[in-house]
C-alpha cells in the first residue's frame, strides 16, 4: 500500500479501502463498473487518478476494488469495463 495517503492526479488522497480506480484517457470522476471476466465478479469505481500511456493495464484498481473481484493473489486480471457515468 505504497500510495496510500498520497494524493492522486484528480488531487484526492488515495485511500485503498475505497473502491477507486487510474485510467489512461477517462476523465477525473468517471464512474465505471469492472468485470473480472474469470469469475464474473464486478465492481463499481471512480476514476481519481491517472496512468501512462505507457502502461500495458487497462485500469488499476484500489486495493478494496482488486479484493472485491477476487484479483489480489493474482495481481492482474482480464475484465471488461462498462461506464456508468461521466
Amino acid at each position: 500500500m505504497k500510495y496510500a495517503g498520497k494524493k492522486t492526479s484528480s488531487g484526492e488522497i488515495y485511500d485503498p479501502n475505497k473502491f477507486t480506480a487510474a485510467h489512461k484517457s477517462l476523465p477525473f470522476g468517471t464512474k465505471v463498473k469492472v468485470i473480472n471476466i474469470s469469475n464474473n465478479k464486478s465492481v463499481a469505481v471512480k476514476i481519481n487518478d491517472s496512468m501512462p500511456a505507457s502502461n500495458r493495464r487497462l485500469i488499476d484498481l484500489s486495493y478494496a476494488a482488486a479484493k472485491k473481484i477476487e484479483m489480489i493473489n493474482k495481481g492482474t486480471a482480464k475484465v471488461k469495463i462498462k461506464i456508468l457515468s461521466k
